[in-house]
């Protein structure tokens, strides 16, 4: 037998397999698609605005008949349960900046269920409170809240936004 016997099928052997097919992936390739799709189901910021909006939607068909939004009903509610009633510690409490809360309190003013004025020791800063008609538009929209609650427990855990609201005020910290 020659030396160039084995060396011949060393040489062989190596073409075969540089030609022979590597094992595939098991993962799809990654496209534009597929990176798009891994966002929109794993994104905290996306599915949580998505939560929010459907909860939303909710609340306002089953509110409708209040003449309130859940928006409205809740940051009326907001300024009814608490002892500081300046527009800055409702922007904090609500998580909203001063321009969106402003905006959403002028059309509650309008319609004459708040009221806004400076405060008296501080003229830069500014208070808001539920008129009387306020008070009592929100007293008569808490029962059809509950019952919009209930509904909205069926479908959804009641206490899985509150820990969700909770969980995020780590965020605000920062």
């Amino acid at each position: 037998m020659s030396v160039l016997a084995p060396m011949a099928v060393l040489l062989y052997m190596q073409m075969m397999y540089m030609h022979t097919p590597m094992a595939r992936s098991k993962q799809p390739p990654r496209t534009l698609r597929t990176d798009a799709r891994a966002l929109v189901d794993t994104c905290a910021g996306w599915n949580s605005r998505l939560a929010a909006r459907r909860i939303t939607q909710f609340l306002d068909r089953e509110l409708a008949g209040c003449g309130l939004s859940a928006a409205q009903l809740g940051l009326m509610a907001q300024i009814a349960a608490a002892a500081d009633d300046t527009l800055g510690a409702l922007a904090r409490r609500t998580g909203l900046d001063q321009s969106t809360l402003s905006r959403n309190l002028r059309t509650l003013e309008r319609d004459g269920l708040v009221e806004i004025a400076t405060v008296e020791s501080d003229l830069r800063r500014r208070a808001v409170w539920l008129t009387e008609t306020g008070a009592r538009r929100l007293e008569a929209a808490i029962p059809a809240w509950r019952k919009a609650q209930a509904l909205l427990a069926k479908r959804v855990s009641a206490g899985l936004a509150r820990r969700l609201a909770e969980q995020a005020e780590i965020l605000a910290e920062n």
